[in-house]
């Protein structure tokens, strides 16, 4: 039974992104801010950077397992796909695969690339 249990704490990391990340995607365009001359930038790295810390915290609930970086990548991109599909239904927002294969795949791709690179064990 505590062998179960153990695995709860290792999901609310990724519990508090996919969290994170379904609020933001709720919020109506017109409750969106507006960063002007950046607003594209800084829209579209929240994407990278959101999904980046989402694919480490699916890898932190793989227990940093080498053989499955794969798998905490995939994990974050569908999620991401499920989240453009909930943001079509959203007033004033859209789904954008450009989201999901550009700015969500790679900020995935790139933390965890970084994770491999720099992360040492010990």
């Amino acid at each position: 039974m505590k062998k179960s249990l153990s695995i709860v704490p290792r999901w609310l990391p990724a519990l508090f992104m996919m969290l994170v990340i379904f609020i933001v995607s709720s919020q109506p365009g017109d409750n969106l801010p507006n960063f002007l001359t950046w607003d594209y930038v800084v829209k579209k790295a929240s994407h990278a950077i959101g999904y980046g810390l989402l694919a480490l915290s699916y890898l932190y609930l793989l227990k940093y397992h080498p053989k499955r970086y794969w798998l905490a990548w995939l994990m974050a991109v569908l999620y991401s796909v499920t989240d453009e599909f909930h943001q079509s239904s959203v007033f004033g927002r859209n789904a954008s695969v450009y989201d999901v294969v550009v700015f969500d795949n790679l900020g995935a791709f790139i933390a965890l690339g970084l994770h491999t690179r720099y992360w040492k064990k010990g």
